[in-house]
């Protein structure tokens, strides 16, 4: 007599397509993806490497005894020692940050409209010639100019030799933030428009030019200051006894006093720094000073949503006001 075949139950069937895919993302979410813990780790360690001696920078310039730690104490003292021994280098460090972001603003603004409106070799090549400085370490660019300029000594003792010099540096930075949002932007459309409306040229530029690179000449003002702040190489190259800014003071004061001194003298840098950097973050600057262009599609693309949704307030307040004014228009019934 043979066996009866049986057909299986719903418990004995082999799963489906989808019911394995699901138990394959059940494991895979159970089980720990050891690629992305690895990640984790590599990224948490870099972070530690390099922030944690800094935290131990500012540590030392908090404690009253750099060498018997926290115990010793908490104090201000270090951070008042630095701004009264080398208030003067952090003054002349602001007064040549401003100078340098005014020299640059003048010159780079209208640089990267220019360099934006057109579309030649040329002005491609002379986008590519202002990225030298860049390129170049700045030992180099301060040889050049004292090799120039060294000889008229006037100029190479005065607080302008250095502006000078920050000024060639963080230029291509200004340029390329300028000409990244005009180019973003149809300035010439816009351009076009206005002038067949009557307006000059001037009345283009700040009435339709700026109020548009807006963003990319905070942007720029925001690197080129942080930039000017923070450069050393140039700086100790230019640099005299009577002209003597923040970044050289910071080496000066680790070299030749307290270790706690220097370290209250990274406190104050810190302080100045910081906040830019964080203006920065909060524009989608990267650290080559340009801006994120996703970031500024999604501001052009609210920007468009809010003039086409006045667009249209205005519009249904036209309609109304003309519905208006035609019911008020007719004659009233006598019946």
């Amino acid at each position: 007599m043979s066996e009866q075949t049986r057909e299986p139950t719903i418990s004995q069937m082999p799963p489906g397509p989808a019911t394995q895919l699901a138990q394959v993302r059940t494991r895979r979410l159970r089980s720990p993806n050891w690629i992305t813990v690895g990640q984790v780790m590599v990224t948490l360690a870099l972070c530690a490497f390099l922030i944690v001696p800094m935290l131990m920078s500012v540590m030392a310039g908090l404690t009253v005894n750099y060498f018997r730690g926290i115990s010793s104490g908490l104090t201000l003292r270090w951070v008042s020692n630095v701004l009264e021994t080398y208030g003067d280098s952090v003054l002349t460090s602001l007064y040549v940050a401003a100078a340098t972001l005014a020299l640059v603003l003048l010159t780079g603004v209208p640089a990267g409209y220019a360099l934006a409106r057109s579309r030649t070799r040329l002005s491609r090549l002379i986008e590519e010639m202002l990225v030298l400085p860049i390129a170049l370490p700045g030992l180099a660019t301060a040889l050049g100019l004292l090799a120039i300029y060294g000889g008229f000594s006037a100029f190479r003792n005065s607080l302008w030799f250095i502006v000078v010099g920050h000024f060639v540096f963080t230029l291509p930075f200004m340029v390329r933030s300028v000409a990244a949002i005009c180019a973003s932007i149809d300035l010439r459309t816009l351009e076009e428009g206005a002038a067949s409306l009557g307006a000059r040229f001037s009345q283009r530029f700040f009435t339709i030019v700026l109020p548009n690179a807006w963003p990319g000449i905070l942007a720029g003002a925001l690197t080129v200051v942080t930039l000017s702040l923070g450069e050393f190489n140039l700086t100790w190259m230019l640099h005299t006894p009577d002209t003597k800014t923040l970044p050289v003071g910071l080496a000066d004061a680790y070299a030749s006093m307290r270790i706690e001194i220097g370290s209250a003298y990274t406190i104050v840098f810190f302080a100045i720094t910081i906040p830019l950097l964080i203006g920065m973050q909060l524009l989608g600057i990267d650290p080559g000073g340009n801006l994120d262009p996703q970031r500024l599609q999604r501001k052009h693309a609210k920007r468009r949503a809010r003039e086409s949704a006045n667009a249209g307030a205005n519009a249904a307040a036209s309609i109304d006001a003309a519905n208006n004014a035609s019911a008020s228009a007719l004659p009233d019934n006598p019946l």
